[in-house]
């Protein structure tokens, strides 16, 4: 069964989770980065822990571009991965539908994931067809296998960023996989 993991970075208040960005592979090798051009930076900015954590990863500029990039920008606009929330969730649906009809979909402690994944269509009975209405979590698999947080392999870079995130997570569910197929032989 094919699998994609992802990781979102998002705002959350307690009442409405805003999508930061968004990355996800696929087993196949298809990998799928953007980052929400509609983000609400005036929020973002007075939030200390993702000022830290999560927009030193967003997209900069390469080279001179750097240089000419505002610094009251919190990322660079023109980069490709920045798009309006309607194209991405345009092109996650066909990310995930190119997957087949089976995929399962995985996320490290990935409610709020699956929830920002899914408000990119509206309500969660508006999700298209061939978009799975459950992420499966890396946690409690862990859990279930009798892992815990420090058992797992740790992510070395990119930290908080959607993408390498991803990576990570698809690292992590290969090894529970691997670990469930030596327990049970």
């Amino acid at each position: 069964m094919p699998a994609i993991d992802y990781d979102l970075e998002f705002l959350e208040d307690g009442r409405t989770i805003e999508l930061i960005s968004i990355g996800m592979v696929c087993d196949d090798g298809r990998e799928y980065y953007a980052v929400s051009r509609d983000m609400p930076v005036r929020k973002i900015r007075k939030r200390k822990w993702l000022m830290e954590n999560v927009v030193p990863g967003l997209p900069k500029g390469a080279g001179d571009r750097r240089n000419h990039v505002p610094r009251s920008w919190l990322f660079d606009y023109a980069d490709p991965a920045v798009k309006r929330r309607e194209r991405i969730a345009d092109d996650v649906m066909d990310f995930i539908r190119a997957s087949g009809p089976d995929v399962e979909l995985w996320a490290n402690y990935g409610a709020y994931d699956h929830v920002c994944l899914a408000q990119l269509w509206g309500r969660m009975i508006d999700l298209p067809e061939g978009v799975p209405m459950f992420t499966n979590d890396i946690q409690q698999e862990a859990r279930r296998l009798g892992f815990g947080w420090d058992d797992l392999p740790k992510q070395e870079t990119g930290e908080h960023n959607a993408l390498a995130d991803a990576r990570h997570n698809q690292t992590v569910r290969r090894w529970l996989a691997q670990q469930a197929w030596r327990g049970a032989s």
